[in-house]
């Protein structure tokens, strides 16, 4: 009898997940289209945006952080993935030849007054400057001068990226006579040796990022002639 009980105990336990994995989808599901993807006051602003930057770029709203930057030595650094995995950026500024990232931008409402949204904020500033990564702020408005927004943008968007210090560093070896390893100006992490195999550049080295994909810093191999 008391064997009876266990399995049944046992069974109870176990019954949620077995429903979990039969159960049926309904044939009507609780989800709707939203009507205002963007606020009146984030539609406003993206219109005269379009208007600002032309067709050399690309406006993406409500990105991800995590889709726009990467962690670096992310076994090291794995909380601090959690903390860009659920935030957003009103606006992405790319360049639209290959989407790159130029320039972020946020609306800043009365809700940023607040201590917690002033931590975040400041937060969010620590990481595109550290990505180098232009970030502006505009207040919200019920209605947006072109020319102003224009005025803050324009030396951003006509100049190049900010370009990641290119300084090269290397790794301090024991035998003088190996070649220095250069870091990853971006990452800051020891770069990897890779030999073109086919193509125009078959046959030369180059050191790659090993968060290649992610990071596309690439240094040619120096040889003496």
């Amino acid at each position: 009898m008391a064997n009876t009980t266990e399995n049944q105990g046992c069974l109870s336990l176990l019954l949620p997940f077995l429903r979990s994995k039969n159960e049926s989808v309904p044939d009507v599901l609780p989800y709707r289209l939203r009507d205002n993807f963007l606020s009146p006051a984030e539609l406003s602003f993206y219109k005269i945006l379009s208007t600002v930057i032309g067709s050399r770029f690309t406006i993406q709203s409500k990105v991800r952080l995590a889709d726009i930057f990467f962690v670096a030595r992310p076994n090291e650094n794995f909380s601090y993935f959690n903390k860009i995995a659920q935030r957003h950026l009103d606006f992405l500024v790319c360049d639209s030849s290959n989407m790159k990232p130029v320039l972020g931008i946020e609306l800043d409402d009365s809700s940023h007054h607040k201590m917690d949204r002033q931590k975040r904020d400041k937060f969010m500033d620590a990481v595109f400057q550290t990505a180098k990564l232009p970030l502006l702020r505009f207040p919200v408005q019920r209605a947006y001068n072109t020319k102003e927004i224009a005025t803050q943008i324009a030396p951003i968007l006509k100049g190049e990226t900010i370009p990641p210090d290119t300084q090269m560093q290397t790794l301090k070896t024991n035998d003088s006579s190996k070649k220095a390893v250069p870091l990853c100006p971006k990452c800051g992490i020891p770069m990897v040796l890779r030999t073109m195999k086919k193509g125009k550049y078959q046959g030369k080295q180059f050191y790659i990022c090993p968060n290649y994909q992610r990071c596309r810093q690439v240094k040619p191999v120096q040889t003496k002639e």
